[in-house]
């Protein structure tokens, strides 16, 4: 069993708005050097959600489902940095009103918050449509490992993920892929983890081929080894992040699926386990 502090969590409301897709240009250019237009960030995607793939799409950092912010810089700041993977959204305008979903991620640059609903509520939702989440997670920690930071993550969808403690003392979490450390580009730096993500570079072949990134699907948990995000993203060697895929694989150079932190330790605790079923519409049932 894996002890948690929930009852000391705080739960509270935060609400966005259904955001249009931007373009400044309407080019992005390949890592060949080929612009190309493709549709990407923002909007209502209907045609992907988690548990499809994400990977070979005609399409340019694709977020699933519902993609949603706020106008003013400070509150949408609050918006993506409270709404955890797994919390419950309710729409509360428009004709899809009272449709329930789930936060799959947030997105990094764009600073979107991203959610999975059904297709019936899809089909009623409209650009500017507000959903309000009720936010509970940041704070969660693991009381047998003080040293394992927990981000992002509503504590309901935790208790789903089939985590372990093993024989040796180490958290066994099932997980899609692993990574190398190697392989992660944009984001990389940023000073906190606690909001957006950062991607897999996906444009080397030979990579791409020895780690399976070809059967990354938008909300598999994945480990980033030897990477350290617990107050920002760098390399650490023997640190391991849990995270989620949260958009799809890019045409971009330094882009790929982008990841939003679910657990990282500095310290070898984390024991990633390959698993078939590692995605999180598996855990919620959608």
């Amino acid at each position: 069993m894996i002890r948690t502090n929930k009852d000391k969590l705080v739960m509270i409301s935060v609400q966005g708005e259904i955001c249009h897709p931007k373009a400044v240009a309407p080019y992005r250019v390949t890592v060949e050097g080929r612009p190309v237009v493709l549709p990407g960030t923002g909007g209502i995607t209907y045609s992907h959600k988690i548990g499809d793939s994400c990977m070979d799409l005609a399409g340019d950092h694709v977020e699933p489902g519902v993609s949603a912010t706020r106008s003013i810089e400070n509150e949408n700041g609050g918006f993506n940095t409270l709404a955890c993977v797994g919390n419950v959204a309710k729409v509360v305008s428009g004709d899809a009103k009272n449709a329930l979903g789930y936060v799959t991620g947030t997105h990094g640059g764009a600073e979107h918050v991203l959610m999975y609903f059904g297709k019936e509520a899809l089909e009623n939702l409209a650009v500017g449509d507000k959903i309000l989440v009720k936010s509970i997670g940041q704070g969660l920690r693991l009381l047998d490992f003080p040293t394992i930071a927990v981000m992002n993550l509503d504590p309901e969808l935790l208790t789903k993920m089939g985590m372990l403690i093993s024989a040796d003392g180490k958290l066994e979490v099932p997980v899609a892929a692993e990574v190398p450390a190697y392989l992660m580009g944009s984001g990389i730096g940023a000073n906190t983890a606690y909001r957006g993500d950062y991607d897999i570079m996906t444009h080397d072949k030979a990579a791409y081929e020895k780690f399976n990134l070809g059967k990354l699907r938008f909300g598999d948990i994945v480990a980033l080894m030897d990477c350290d995000t617990m107050y920002g993203r760098g390399y650490l060697s023997g640190a391991v992040t849990i995270g989620v895929v949260i958009h799809s694989d890019c045409v971009l150079t330094g882009h790929g699926p982008g990841v939003t932190t679910l657990l990282t330790c500095k310290e070898a605790l984390i024991r990633p386990v390959i698993t078939e079923k590692a995605n999180i519409a598996d855990y919620l049932g959608v």
